[in-house]
């Protein structure tokens, strides 16, 4: 398989910068307040002088929403205390459908998405530029992990792979994942449970079939054919992680694709989820902070994404939810070593490809697919 370097968009390849020329950029939005705010703690320092007092964040549920609200909310409060913080729980297609309906008169100011909903979103013109000047922090972020356009700032980042009940597989004598095409293995049948491809989840594990035989995101025909045979394998194919999930804590399934991040959550809450980041490699899967075009608290989003890469919150995500930080930070041994993948195999997709193909697999998927489920 060819290898491609590791970087979390390579349309930044094929454009030949990390700026690349897409017309002109949006002028940032007129600030809509101003509030001087002591820091607490004392002291003589404010917050900027044209921060709001007001910021919606919108991005995933369930443990990412629970760290925000309980430890990310309140240590940035302890800074700003009179900016008030809501949040918006969602998957990533959803948000960035919901802030294309609000274009006209927006209601979220900070979307945190997967990156390839991100590019769909930049390509539609749905994200605010901003730049390491605005956001200082942004020049820790490791250059493999810029977003084109500065159209936003990734904020961590996860592998994609296979998870497996450690306990089922080997009661049952079944195999210990190695490859992508281990999931068309007869005994996967009646164990297995993927997402379809409207999920990111679902759209990687087709994707890396693809790669696996030969293809890519430019070529997927192998990917369709090996998931035809997949399809017979399971009852149905899931809607979303929380699907994914219930399936394997209920045991009626062994084997899964999706993250590092979720494998080792699941983990630590007692189910026996081994992760294997496949022989032929994977892509990552990068969590990527936009300000919305028109943004009503600008000021504030910037500060808001500013903190999201300091090391104090770059430690949260890595050692709270199992995510890849952004910039360098020193972790714990611990946690260090359960983040620890092989990053020279990591596989690039050309996010501008998946932007303008997604449609067309969705509707593939849902003609030859779906109907050859349990078949």
């Amino acid at each position: 398989m060819k290898k491609k370097a590791w970087s979390v968009l390579s349309v930044i390849a094929l454009a030949g910068t990390l700026v690349a020329g897409c017309g002109n950029s949006a002028q940032p939005v007129a600030n809509s307040g101003s509030t001087s705010v002591p820091v607490q703690g004392g002291g003589a320092a404010s917050t900027p002088a044209k921060m709001e007092n007001k910021l919606v964040i919108a991005g995933n549920g369930a443990t990412v929403e629970k760290l925000m609200k309980d430890e990310i909310f309140k240590k940035f409060n302890e800074k700003y205390p009179d900016v008030k913080l809501s949040y918006v729980s969602g998957v990533s297609t959803e948000i960035v459908a919901k802030v294309k309906a609000q274009q006209n008169s927006p209601q979220i100011d900070i979307a945190i998405v997967e990156g390839g909903e991100q590019e769909k979103g930049r390509t539609e013109g749905l994200w605010q530029p901003i730049t390491a000047t605005e956001i200082s922090n942004a020049a820790n972020v490791s250059d493999d992990l810029k977003v084109l356009d500065n159209s936003g700032v990734t904020v961590n980042f996860t592998p994609m792979g296979i998870s497996y009940n450690s306990e089922l597989v080997k009661a049952k004598g079944m195999p210990v994942p190695e490859s992508w095409n281990d999931l068309t293995r007869p005994e996967m049948k009646g164990n297995l449970t993927l997402t379809d491809v409207t999920s990111n989840f679902g759209r990687s594990t087709l994707i890396m079939l693809a790669y696996t035989n030969g293809g890519s995101e430019k070529e997927m025909e192998e990917g369709f054919k090996k998931l035809e045979t997949i399809a017979g394998y399971m009852p149905t194919f899931a809607k979303s992680a929380a699907q994914l999930q219930q399936n394997l804590q209920s045991k009626t399934s062994a084997y899964t694709a999706w993250t590092m991040a979720r494998s080792i959550t699941q983990k630590k809450s007692g189910l026996p989820l081994e992760f294997v980041f496949p022989k032929e490699g994977a892509n990552i899967v990068p969590n990527v902070a936009v300000m919305v075009k028109g943004a009503k608290h600008p000021e504030a989003a910037k500060e808001f994404i500013n903190f999201l890469l300091t090391d104090e919150v770059q430690n949260m995500y890595a050692s709270k939810l199992y995510y890849n930080p952004a910039t360098k930070v020193n972790l714990p041994d611990e946690i260090k070593k359960q983040l620890d993948f092989d990053r020279t195999r990591v596989v690039n997709f050309d996010y501008s490809v998946l932007g303008n193909k997604t449609g067309e697999w969705v509707d593939r998927f849902n003609k030859e697919i779906a109907p050859r489920v349990g078949k």
